[in-house]
């Protein structure tokens, strides 16, 4: 019964056009196809990008964090209260204005030091700087080696230049060395990215980000199954080609090169905005959705990949309108772009002026929210 299942989800009709199937993608006269036991190498090549990660984070990122001045702030501690961290464990970090109140009683603060509690607890829980900047020069790293490398793989390649080529004698293009690699090394380092969720950065688009690494997955995975190799190659350099500049924005933003990071982070959003919502849907999405309707009948696996592509297109808007928000936050003249996707930490100073703002209003509420309440109005 499992055999069947099998055949019939594998079918030739399902994953190739008419007139195709896994017959096509056979070993023959020298010429090496794409296997599935293939994509079994990107688990220790995954695995192997978690311990040279390790190695670069205290090798070179630790020091280069050092030699740029990255330095965290004095962030004070909360004073054990087994009460408010069985609050901020369980219920919520951001407790209401009532929970507050109710919260000073049982402990017997007030109102503001139950606040403070809070914020500084808060604070301890956010990434150090430091910290950051680690994962930020190693994805930088990679990205930047992976854009030259995919570079120096396509360069030469009909296709990169005339991009309807891709389908060329589909499926039965051999499989060249350079490709297998590409293929390998990129989708071994989105698995690792995988692996490490739990202990990167977590940032607002958190979400968003896991979808975007397991459509990436199932994109660069399902396109060596049924061997869109070519198409493969060009959608992951696309990727590659902002984001490495995206992460050395983020390296100086911590570092405090504000100019530099203004002037890197402009540079980003217009390679963004170019390789993502110009070259991606207009050329690319254009040659696997449009251009092979010409050549063959539609087929499941024709809008299973499309599908995962639209998938990366919605995030890369998202993404887009996050950039521009940035960037229009900078032009007037600020001093240094933040990262909408990363949460800020809260001061004392906040804290201080809150409670001189309740002060002088007398409690009463503020632009719909009440004084008490505005951490709560903070997202992580």
């Amino acid at each position: 019964m499992f055999s069947e299942l099998r055949e019939q989800i594998w079918a030739d009709w399902i994953w190739f056009p008419e007139g195709h199937g896994w017959d096509d993608l056979k070993d023959h006269d020298g010429k090496v196809f794409p296997k599935t036991q293939d994509l079994w190498a990107t688990i220790p090549i995954a695995l192997c990008f978690l311990v040279i990660r390790q190695i670069f984070e205290r090798t070179v990122a630790i020091p280069l964090a050092s030699l740029m001045k990255v330095s965290d702030k004095q962030r004070v501690r909360a004073s054990p209260n087994p009460v408010l961290e069985s609050y901020f464990c369980s219920t919520s970090k951001h407790p209401t204005q009532s929970s507050i109140e109710s919260l000073s009683k049982q402990t017997g603060c007030s109102v503001r030091q139950a606040q403070r509690w809070f914020r500084r607890r808060r604070n301890q829980d956010r990434p150090s700087k430091v910290k950051k900047f680690r994962e930020a020069s190693w994805r930088f790293t990679f990205y930047l080696l992976a854009f030259f490398a995919g570079l120096a793989v396509l360069v030469d390649k009909p296709w990169f230049y005339e991009m309807k080529m891709m389908w060329e004698d589909f499926p039965k293009m051999p499989l060249l060395p350079s490709q297998y690699w590409y293929y390998m090394i990129e989708l071994g380092f989105y698995v690792s990215l995988l692996f490490s969720v739990a202990s990167d950065v977590k940032r607002k688009d958190f979400k968003e980000q896991i979808i975007h690494h397991l459509a990436t997955i199932a994109l660069i995975g399902f396109s060596w199954l049924v061997n869109y190799i070519r198409a493969g190659t060009l959608i992951m350099l696309v990727h590659d080609a902002a984001d490495y500049l995206m992460e050395s924005a983020k390296m100086f933003n911590y570092a405090g090169w504000r100019k530099t990071c203004n002037f890197i982070f402009t540079l980003f959003a217009a390679v963004f905005i170019i390789t993502r919502l110009v070259i991606l849907p207009f050329w690319i999405i254009h040659t696997t959705w449009v251009y092979p309707l010409t050549l063959y009948p539609p087929f499941i696996g024709f809008y299973f990949f499309n599908g995962l592509l639209f998938v990366l297109q919605i995030l890369h808007i998202f993404w887009a309108g996050l950039i521009l928000r940035m960037v229009i936050k900078f032009l007037p003249g600020n001093d240094i772009v933040e990262d909408e996707r990363s949460d800020k930490e809260e001061t004392e100073s906040e804290d201080e002026e809150d409670e001189h703002r309740g002060k002088s209003k007398n409690g009463h509420v503020q632009n719909g929210h009440t004084v008490l309440n505005n951490n709560h109005s903070k997202t992580d």
